[in-house]
């Protein structure tokens, strides 16, 4: 096997083993951020198993076909490609969604704003009377509909709304419901609120673009290869954050709820932008990391 591992896969297709390849693999991507990592979720998919059938059949030996696309996603993640771009999808709260290149990448830490916005829904400052608990929730830039849908799907009762400027965004977030069986959540084509009418909601939360335009992390890691436009936000990164406030004090209930997943510096202003324009109860809750991540509040009873 050491001589199979310093000569590639090349001439010994035929016998390699999946430890052999996981490890094969774990060298190419060295220079990546989780080269074992992601050379397990690339060999699940390829293999159609699930990461812990890997450690269990270590011994099993891999087809032809199998190596021959692992090879060809190792060599692309090695050119920086996301990992979820390659695979199609992307496990988020309870969910398998699909992914696309129009979208952001649904990321571990923007399951806080899901965790925040079900613990602020359950908590005594939300204090709006629901009838049938049929909250109506709106996600502005809904995406690949990884917030919305995990809202629907621990709200049953819940009418949840996904908005996204973007056709195809649209298409895959009704696709990922439809995928998870999930029949609470509908999906719109709209800017911010502009299609939106006259209609109000209960809860809006938003995972809008909050990076600025200047900044150095838009040349690392896998954003190099999603949409600036889910990105970027004007040179403070709070152009979008800076409408979506002003706007939705029209489009909220009195005492309804605005969650916001913002950049790690950008909490204070965030809160600073709320107070302005009539919330109260503003709150900041850090991700895993421990850095500041989502900032929220209420709209007042006594505008």
């Amino acid at each position: 096997r050491d001589c199979l591992l310093s000569r590639g896969l090349g001439d010994v297709y035929k016998r390699q083993r999946i430890d052999a390849a996981l490890a094969w693999a774990v060298a190419e991507l060295h220079e990546g951020e989780s080269p074992a990592v992601d050379a397990k979720v690339l060999l699940s998919h390829v293999l159609d198993k699930p990461q812990v059938y890997l450690f269990t059949w270590p011994d099993k030996t891999l087809s032809v076909d199998a190596i021959s696309q692992y090879k060809t996603l190792v060599a692309k993640r090695a050119q920086g490609i996301p990992v979820a771009y390659l695979t199609g999808s992307r496990d988020f709260w309870t969910l398998r969604l699909a992914t696309s290149p129009h979208t952001l990448i649904p990321r571990p830490d923007t399951e806080v704003l899901v965790e925040q916005t079900l613990s602020c829904i359950a908590s005594a400052e939300f204090a709006l009377e629901v009838e049938d608990n049929k909250l109506a929730i709106c996600d502005l830039g809904t995406g690949t509909g990884a917030i919305a849908l995990a809202l629907a799907s621990e709200l049953p009762t819940a009418i949840v709304t996904g908005i996204d400027l973007l056709h195809e965004a649209v298409q895959l977030a009704t696709s990922n419901a439809a995928l998870n069986s999930i029949t609470n959540a509908q999906f719109k084509q709209s800017s911010w609120f502009d299609n939106l009418a006259n209609e109000k909601f209960h809860v809006i939360v938003s995972n809008p673009p909050y990076i600025e335009i200047s900044s150095p992390f838009l040349q690392q890691g896998d954003v190099r290869f999603e949409p600036a436009s889910a990105l970027t936000s004007g040179a403070d990164g709070l152009d979008d954050i800076k409408h979506i406030i002003a706007l939705a004090p029209a489009h909220l209930l009195e005492g309804g709820l605005l969650a916001f997943e913002h950049g790690f510096d950008q909490a204070k202003a965030v809160g600073d932008l709320l107070h302005a324009q009539g919330f109260v109860n503003v709150s900041t809750a850090q991700d895993y990391g421990g850095n500041d991540r989502v900032t929220y509040g209420y709209l007042s009873t006594t505008r």
